[in-house]
């Protein structure tokens, strides 16, 4: 008979959300509750959140989580922040002592606005110009770690289980619009504060069960565009392959999808002619994004959320509503700890996207 930890468990990792469709804000109370009844899908080795609409007054300006090894390394950034951008505040992101929370780094916290000038001298628009600093800091800058760089969002994360990890960072004082949360049980990587979920790149953030057999050709093509992958696990690949397909290509969220998880051949050739048209189009531009293996991911995004398992459905995933709330969770029970009324549950299918939109201004 096993032991507990002594058996790999390939299924495991925990993923969950909520969103609120009018934007009405919410604590992180609820969302690190919801992972507990999946306490056993993680192995303390990385747990983490993402939530939207945490930073009403500083909505305009780009929030930069940073992990430091020591205080040289903050002082190596600070001169790489100072040069691209006017530092509108700069902070140690609260945290609380858990024992379960150990060889804690430096963790900061910068409000940010690019220069005017340097993106004029560029010829770059602000989010491109952010993404270069975040590339530049996290290859260039051993022992400093951007994690997120979004505006009026974050990500907190460390090593530990999920709803340790809420608790340090104490994100029951926090309000966003929408929350998602990860447990991390790493299966072909290692167990750190960097690899622990959600991964983000601007506004996008990803949480992910799974393992990712494209990783290597995913890799390939996404670096050739300036994304760097040096966090030690496949996930990382995801947040860029959404960065670039969005923001850089102008694809909606269900063309995303279709590039990600996209349909096998025949089933595209049964599709009416109008989209069997452009789903072979996108299979045929991006055939080097197509993730492949078995995952189920939520995508956060500036006022909405997306689910997608991958097209053979290999990884669970639910989804449940209760009123302006819509809650996706690998467990049903993770969703009944949100609300215990929840309605309308279901497993949608495999390369089927959910996506959620915050109305328009509620945001």
């Amino acid at each position: 008979m096993y032991k507990e930890g002594e058996v790999r468990i390939p299924s495991g990792c925990a993923i969950s959300a909520v969103i609120s469709r009018y934007g009405n804000k919410m604590t992180g109370e609820k969302i690190i509750e919801s992972m507990i009844p999946m306490h056993d899908r993680s192995n303390g080795l990385g747990g983490g959140f993402a939530a939207y609409g945490i930073y009403p007054d500083h909505k305009d300006e780009y929030a930069l989580h940073i992990f430091f090894n020591d205080k040289y390394r903050i002082e190596e950034c600070e001169r790489i922040l100072k040069d691209n951008f006017e530092i509108t505040k700069a902070e140690i992101i609260p945290t609380r002592k858990i024992p379960e929370i150990t060889d804690e780094p430096i963790i900061m916290r910068y409000f940010v606005l690019p220069f005017a000038s340097l993106l004029k001298s560029l010829q770059l628009d602000e989010k491109e110009f952010v993404v270069r600093v975040v590339m530049k800091i996290n290859t260039e800058v051993n022992g400093a770690y951007v994690f997120s760089s979004g505006k009026n969002m974050g990500a907190f994360k460390a090593g530990g289980f999920p709803e340790d990890v809420g608790k340090y960072y104490k994100l029951d004082e926090y309000e966003g619009y929408a929350w998602t949360a990860h447990g991390r049980y790493p299966t072909n990587t290692p167990g750190w504060w960097g690899g622990a979920h959600p991964f983000g790149l601007l506004d996008y953030t990803i949480v992910h069960n799974g393992d990712i057999s494209s990783y290597d050709a995913n890799r390939r093509f996404i670096e050739m565009f300036g994304y760097k992958c040096t966090l030690q696990t496949d996930t990382e690949v995801i947040t860029y392959i959404a960065d670039y397909l969005v923001r850089r290509q102008g694809l909606s969220f269900e063309e995303t999808a279709s590039v990600i998880a996209a349909p096998f051949w025949k089933t595209i050739k049964n599709k009416p002619e109008k989209e069997r048209e452009k789903l072979k189009y996108l299979r045929m531009v991006f055939p080097s994004l197509l993730i492949t293996g078995p995952f189920s991911i939520i995508l956060g995004f500036n006022g909405g959320l997306m689910a997608l398992n991958d097209r053979l459905k290999l990884r669970s995933m639910v989804v449940g509503e209760k009123d302006d709330k819509v809650f996706i969770a690998s467990e049903e029970a993770a969703i009944r700890t949100m609300d215990i009324n929840a309605e309308n549950i279901y497993s949608p299918m495999g390369g089927e996207p959910v996506i959620i939109k915050v109305k328009e201004g509620k945001y």
